[in-house]
């Protein structure tokens, strides 16, 4: 009975390492392909092939399968099968959900770290619990923290590093290649190109080969004995082969990218990805041992199995390969990701992801007084020469492209050198934060920051660093209180931990669904991608009037949900409402930015002839807006306090009124989604009409209130409620103009 528990633990522990593989491509997926998709080297599905290519191949030699699992974080002599187990599930349990939730919010994270501090806070939970109980080795001699746990753990460092180098380096290559497109026959991209390619070559032998089959102790006892003359060797190799291409007309940046993307991705599969099969086949040789040897006495069997190092049957590294291509392929989790390491270093500005903080705008304002000071001091011819070959209108990108070729190759070959000198020297080095932050160096040097934008990126860049941080300690915190629940609520409680794990993760899978089927900013790309200034321009129209369109269907449903609430006295639609208009407030302004991006690629005569009737519709939509919240706000209040609803004898009439507001929204609403307005001047004139008829109403209320015995506070309610929808009647009376001539429909 007690072998078929566990036998049923491990084989759910397996299930779940499925799920957690999906889980962890989708994460790792924007570290080995944004460079490539950044800079538009090839189309995607050719980017993902390569890729897929290198992560099987990187799952499919890799035999390292995360000896960490087994005896780098806790020492396994000392604990029993049963403890084994608790950190193990809970490390599954723990991680599969913590990823999903960062994967669906866009934020990469590292998937080592999250793996390693859940070992880590699991296996400190239960030596507390052994400490306490009196633990002692062999010599019987008491247990301590230091002899249960090895933590040896110091990995954050990288995140400076690879920023600092990542800018220094692209700041010295833009100064060499300029923003012109690079002569794919010149000596410094043949040079530029061999060199690195031997770097990815190099690469691909330290890190990338690292604990496969094909690295036997002579080739890297071979590979560290002549490091200086195989450099020199594949240098001059790679030095006539970019030479050869470069002759027949092969654009060599391009072969060096995807070069870089093969070699990144086959060292994440080999080296981190993998990482998640090491957990629950660590609980299989647990259990194999344990059904052996074990005498069915879990609390009493110690896992000194789990010292030793494990050989993986290449048939569970090959399925392994094949869940991550499969992951690669499919998941839409991972475009998401891979667009959030792009759109924080595009090289123009776009569609901000990320809103403005307090420690980004002190940051901003800190560098620029510090790039003030340099240039006074800076000798001007010295700065002219720079500026020179930062010339960003020389750019010419890929269509569709966030950045060009030569920043991709930086991004790859530097994150790859890095990853490789830390191997090398046993650094602690995340293979997910430096490429991450060399990408975020090497943008800031690339000047794509510019002083509208930088805010927005920082607090992005501040947003994933944060995450990291994050990642580490509630993955230790949350991995240590299951699996201390665990180890005291036994199998009931490990069973609860799994129906939970399973749920919430099929509950996000199902939220992120209608999450991704109801964004819709197609519109806004194809502007960033076109030339043509004439579709720019109706393309914008087209973006203006459903934007605006959005807003009034919101102002109809907003309206009539508060109003309908006091008349039924429900309290919940108000409170939600309060949280809508602030998320309403936050579309419009990334509308507005999205708008005003784009204006920036018409002709200057053109946005001076539109520009105020653009702000006029666009500042109309934002005093809706507070007009709803000055109208939701006091009815949530008159409601929240049980105080009485609208009298009957005036219910009938505030009811015709309010048909009457929500009529005329009704109508312009559906002139702007047909575009036709034809009757705009109908429209205003009825406006104003229901303005005048508002203010009759609002003046009887007030003979009505003189001569009754109702509530005053309803009945001042009333009141503001009817001089608020003339508000949002005269708001909507400008917004009709404000389009109308902004379109050119009047002259």
């Amino acid at each position: 009975m007690i072998e078929t528990i566990f036998f049923g633990i491990v084989v759910f522990l397996c299930m779940l390492a499925v799920f957690d593989l999906v889980v962890g491509v989708s994460n790792d997926a924007v570290n080995f392909v944004n460079s490539a998709i950044g800079a538009k080297v090839a189309s995607f599905k050719t980017i993902i092939a390569i890729a897929a290519v290198g992560v099987f191949a990187g799952a499919a030699m890799s035999n390292g399968m995360m000896d960490v699992a087994r005896h780098g974080i806790f020492t396994p002599q000392y604990f029993t099968f049963y403890e084994v187990i608790c950190i193990f599930l809970a490390v599954m349990v723990t991680d599969v959900i913590l990823l999903d939730v960062f994967n669906t919010l866009g934020m990469p994270t590292s998937t080592t770290v999250s793996m390693v501090f859940e070992l880590l806070g699991g296996a400190f939970a239960l030596a507390l619990v052994k400490m306490v109980a009196g633990a002692t080795d062999t010599a019987g001699q008491p247990l301590g923290l230091g002899d249960l746990l090895n933590t040896d753990i110091a990995i954050f460092m990288s995140v400076a590093v690879a920023f600092i180098f990542g800018a220094l380096v692209m700041w010295l290559s833009r100064l060499v290649f300029t923003f012109v497109k690079p002569q794919n026959r010149s000596v410094k991209t043949i040079l530029f190109s061999a060199v690195s390619a031997t770097a990815i070559l190099w690469f691909l032998l330290i890190k990338g080969l690292k604990g496969s089959t094909l690295m036997t102790p002579q080739l890297a006892q071979w590979i560290a004995d002549d490091a200086g003359l195989i450099i020199l060797g594949c240098m001059a190799v790679m030095t006539v082969v970019m030479t050869l291409l470069a002759l027949v007309g092969v654009n060599l940046l391009k072969i060096v990218v995807l070069m870089g993307t093969f070699a990144l991705a086959m060292a994440f599969a080999g080296n981190d990805l993998v990482n998640f099969v090491g957990v629950p086949l660590s609980g299989l040789d647990a259990f194999m041992d344990f059904s052996a040897h074990g005498n069915s006495d879990p609390h009493g069997f110690m896992m000194l199995s789990l010292q030793q190092s494990a050989q993986t049957p290449m048939v569970y590294l090959m399925i392994a390969g094949l869940v991550m291509v499969l992951a690669l392929i499919f998941s839409k989790k991972a475009q998401n990701v891979v667009k959030t390491s792009v759109d924080l270093s595009r090289q123009d500005e776009g569609d901000e992801m990320f809103g403005s903080s307090r420690v980004a705008r002190t940051l901003v304002r800190t560098s620029s007084r510090i790039a003030s000071t340099v240039n006074r001091w800076m000798p001007m011819s010295v700065k002219n020469a720079i500026d020179k070959r930062f010339n960003t209108e020389q750019m010419t990108l890929e269509e569709g492209a966030a950045f060009d070729m030569v920043r991709a190759a930086v991004n790859l070959v530097l994150a790859g050198l890095l990853v490789a000198l830390g191997t090398t020297y046993k650094l602690p080095l995340s293979t997910t934060y430096v490429t991450f932050m060399v990408a975020m160096g090497a943008s800031l040097a690339d000047r794509a920051w510019s002083r509208e934008s930088a805010v927005f990126r920082i607090t992005g860049v501040i947003s994933v660093i944060g995450g990291w941080f994050i990642t580490a300690a509630v993955a230790f915190s949350l991995c240590m209180i299951v699996s201390a629940l665990m180890y005291y609520g036994s199998y009931v409680a490990m069973l609860i931990s799994i129906i939970i794990a399973v749920a919430l993760l099929v509950r996000s899978n199902i939220r992120y669904g209608r999450k991704a089927e109801n964004e819709n900013a197609s519109l806004f790309t194809a502007i960033l991608h076109t030339r043509d200034k004439q579709a720019i321009w109706q393309m914008l129209c087209e973006h203006i009037r459903l934007g605006n369109a959005e807003r009034l269907r919101f102002v109809i449903d907003c309206y009539y949900s508060a109003t309908d609430a006091l008349l039924s006295e429900y309290y919940s639609p108000l409170r939600r409402g309060t949280n809508l208009i602030d998320e309403e407030r936050k579309a419009l302004k990334r509308q507005r930015r999205r708008e005003i991006v784009s204006m920036r690629k018409l002709d200057s005569l053109t946005v001076l002839e539109r520009n105020t009737w653009y702000f006029l519709g666009i500042n109309s939509c934002q005093q809706m807006l507070y007009g709803l919240k000055r109208i939701n706000d006091p009815i949530r209040e008159h409601v929240g306090n049980n105080f009485p609803t609208v009298g009957a004898a005036y219910r009938e009439r505030f009811v015709e009124m309010r048909d009457r507001v929500v009529a005329i929204y009704e109508r312009t609403l559906e002139m702007l989604q047909t575009g036709d307005f034809t009757d705009a001047e109908t429209l205003r004139d009825d406006s104003r009409a229901l303005q005048r008829q508002l203010s009759t109403e609002r003046k009887h209320m007030l003979d009505i209130i003189q001569n009754s015995n109702d509530n005053p506070n309803t009945a001042l309610l009333t009141i503001h409620i009817l001089q608020e929808s003339q508000e949002l009647i005269g708001c909507l009376r400008h917004m009709i103009r404000g389009m109308n001539k902004f379109a050119g429909a009047e002259n």
